[in-house]
């Protein structure tokens, strides 16, 4: 074999691979930017907070009002934690190194499911410890954050899939899904879940948690004692009961619909 010949049978092979590595630096580096970007607006709303608690968080008054705002927040964030969960988890694994269009899981329900699941963890966080005003300072926080990345997303895949993007998107909302296609769909068609996933998103989402109940709970615990608040806040360690009963549910129906699909395939082949 000529040299020629040679470089001529590998060349291909090696470019492939310095794409490969390119696209995967280039993916490391954006994700190294958000996470900095998100690390310096969560660092200024906990100096915010530290400094002018009483201006920001709610004092408690131990009204049924604050205890359904108190377990509405802490569902919203379970909830955001599965949406975001389910779309990592299902764009890793068929995203075929970000060259195919994801229409399936989670992006048939919206198409931005990872946004959907921030926004309803930072409304679940303002709605567990905030004063109702802050609402409108964290859709503000939203919009300016993640709008306008929403759309220069949108511009790239425009680009990479000038077909099938935009009928997609005359499918399927941006953010927030459609009562009606919910209703259609089924929960497991659209919210996959693998207790894998889960384990890999463990650490951060226990973080939140346990921040959020901290600054929850302190007040609530120094005025009236730790059993006091056990016994009032029965509904809020109920909801974390069934949302891990939920969470395995949910992933028992994924796996069986992943098995039941392997089993047609191998029977059509």
């Amino acid at each position: 074999m000529s040299r020629g010949e040679g470089a001529h049978i590998f060349a291909p092979s090696a470019r492939c691979d310095l794409f490969k590595v390119e696209r995967v630096f280039r993916k490391e580096s954006k994700l190294k930017k958000r996470l900095k970007i998100n690390g310096i607006i969560m660092a200024c709303a906990a100096l915010v907070i530290v400094f002018s608690p009483k201006i920001f968080l709610r004092v408690y008054s131990g009204s049924m009002q604050e205890e359904i705002l108190e377990v509405l927040g802490f569902a919203l964030i379970l909830l955001g934690q599965v949406i975001r969960v389910s779309a990592r988890g299902y764009k890793a694994e068929h995203s075929q190194d970000s060259q195919a269009l994801i229409q399936g899981g989670p992006y048939q329900m919206v198409r931005n499911p990872m946004y959907l699941g921030i926004f309803l963890i930072g409304l679940g966080v303002v709605l567990a410890i905030f004063k109702w005003w802050a609402i409108v300072i964290f859709i503000a926080v939203f919009i300016i954050r993640y709008i306008l990345l929403i759309y220069k997303e949108e511009n790239k895949l425009r680009r990479m899939f000038p077909q099938s993007y935009p009928e997609y998107c005359r499918k399927v909302p941006r953010i927030f899904p459609s009562l009606p296609s919910l209703v259609r769909l089924d929960i497991v068609d659209y919210l996959p879940i693998k207790i894998a996933w889960f384990k890999k998103e463990i650490g951060s989402i226990l973080t939140l948690l346990l921040l959020t109940l901290l600054v929850e709970s302190w007040e609530d615990i120094a005025r009236e004692g730790f059993r006091v608040y056990l016994q009032q806040s029965v509904w809020l360690f109920l909801t974390f009961v069934l949302f891990i009963i939920f969470v395995i549910l949910l992933s028992q129906c994924t796996y069986k619909k992943n098995e039941s699909k392997t089993d047609k395939s191998q029977d059509n082949f």
